[in-house]
């Protein structure tokens, strides 16, 4: 059975994190509540904080290769694979968005740089 809450904020974060990687903060914009609140070390929480601080970090330049995503009603979780200018390994990153509204008022996140291979012989993703 199919939630349509969870489809609609799945798709809402599909679509701001493809045209982030795009170049663009747009799409992260129209969703972001002007409150919304980071739980992750060193984010800025608010919409204008956070979007700054994301733009200026090596982030906002980064390849995203999305490998999941799971939707449950208002949280979307997404693991994909970041790889900022100059690293050739990048990042697995997990991503919690809590949407309500359709706006995105809470974020976790978690990081991890990717090993070489021979130290993960299941592969990161």
């Amino acid at each position: 059975m199919t939630n349509d809450l969870a489809t609609r904020n799945k798709n809402l974060v599909l679509h701001a994190l493809a045209e982030f990687a795009d170049g663009s903060l747009d799409g992260l914009r129209a969703i972001l509540h002007e409150n919304f609140i980071a739980h992750a070390p060193g984010n800025p929480s608010g919409r204008d904080a956070y979007l700054a601080f994301t733009a200026a970090s090596p982030v906002g330049t980064a390849r995203i290769d999305i490998k999941r995503v799971i939707a449950d009603d208002d949280y979307v979780v997404v693991h994909y694979h970041l790889t900022p200018r100059g690293d050739d390994r990048g990042l697995a990153i997990i991503d919690i968005w809590r949407l309500i509204d359709g706006l995105i008022t809470e974020h976790w996140h978690a990081a991890q740089p990717v090993p070489e291979s021979e130290q993960v012989p299941n592969g990161m993703f």
